[in-house]
């Protein structure tokens, strides 16, 4: 018999890849999200005003207390904050929150760390000072000359500047306190850094041990004050506030630089020292527990100040010295 079923046959048509999937789908709407939400911020930072910027600027710094009258507490149920009486081990605070509230004194910064700290920023501040002048000898072709001259260096007082004589490069004329014109130069180039800081300084003047002929009136006690006076004076010509000079003095030959040798020119020399606040302090003679009105953060009372100096060059600076020239200094036979 014949048989007529007809013979179905099915083909099946391979793609040439797979299925992607919709991650592309999620990872699309999650950038258009970001997009909107970027969009928005750029359109709120457009309208929003300067003050409300502060304060959203305040609360990403500091979400809790970023204003006076914000909650201390994410949620203000008012009142004040109590331990639970079964959740506590501490049975004295168990005992004291019962019908009354304890209130909890902010804790007190120690005197002793609190004044170490700002020595601390004193210093730094100092040695940036001292990396800013040792830069400027370096960079300034008229400093470069005298570099051998400046030394400076940290104490236990302040950044001390010392300006030396050399043997054949005196700073002063021989026997009186009238400046050389390179060491004015000298003087006002460091002056506009050192006024850059609010630290006081003290000058002081010093002599080798060689005795200042004269009929004992005039000595190297006198002539290192006036020395250092005189170095006083070129600074304040160059525009240093003078209520920055804490004090100027006159060492003669106690304090040498080459106690080996006396006579050593390097012993005629200026010390420009730029004080700690404790330095400044101890000179000043303020009393034991007085309060550093800037350390502590007080506000000084108004108190009208004379109008800076305004810098002048070295030509008109060397004329108005030339006043306080001393016909006592002259002497027949005078001492470096």
């Amino acid at each position: 018999m014949d048989n007529n079923q007809p013979i179905i046959v099915k083909r099946v048509k391979k793609t040439a890849a797979g299925h992607h999937g919709g991650a592309w789908k999620i990872a699309f709407a999650d950038f258009a999200t970001a997009m909107m939400a970027f969009f928005l911020v750029m359109w709120l930072m457009s309208v929003a005003t300067p003050e409300q910027k502060k304060l959203i600027s305040g609360y990403f710094k500091d979400p809790i207390g970023f204003s006076e009258s914000a909650s201390p507490f994410v949620i203000d149920l008012g009142g004040s904050p109590t331990p639970a009486p079964d959740r506590t081990l501490n049975q004295q605070v168990d005992d004291q929150t019962e019908g009354e509230e304890v209130e909890i004194e902010p804790a007190q910064p120690d005197p002793a760390q609190a004044e170490g700290m700002a020595e601390e920023l004193e210093r730094e501040r100092l040695e940036l000072l001292l990396q800013e002048l040792q830069n400027k000898v370096e960079e300034n072709p008229q400093l470069q000359r005298f570099k051998d001259q400046i030394l400076f260096e940290i104490t236990q007082d302040g950044l001390r500047i010392q300006i030396i004589d050399a043997e054949n490069r005196p700073m002063f004329a021989s026997g009186s306190a009238h400046l050389q014109p390179y060491f004015e130069d000298i003087l006002l180039a460091l002056s506009d850094t050192i006024k850059a800081v609010p630290n006081k300084i003290s000058i002081s003047g010093h002599t080798d041990a060689k005795p200042f002929a004269g009929d004992g009136e005039f000595g190297n006690w006198e002539l290192s004050a006036n020395r250092a006076n005189a170095a006083r004076r070129t600074l304040i010509a160059g525009g240093y506030d003078e209520a920055q000079v804490a004090r100027v003095v006159g060492y003669a030959s106690s304090a040498l630089f080459d106690r080996d040798d006396p006579l050593n020119p390097v012993n005629r020399r200026i010390d420009i020292v730029v004080l700690t606040k404790k330095a400044q302090r101890a000179i000043e003679g303020e009393q034991d527990g007085a309060v550093d009105a800037e350390a502590d953060g007080a506000t000084a009372p108004d108190v009208p100040q004379p109008p800076a100096a305004e810098p002048a060059e070295p030509d008109e600076v060397r004329e108005r010295l030339n006043i306080f020239e001393d016909g006592l200094l002259q002497f027949d036979q005078p001492s470096e």
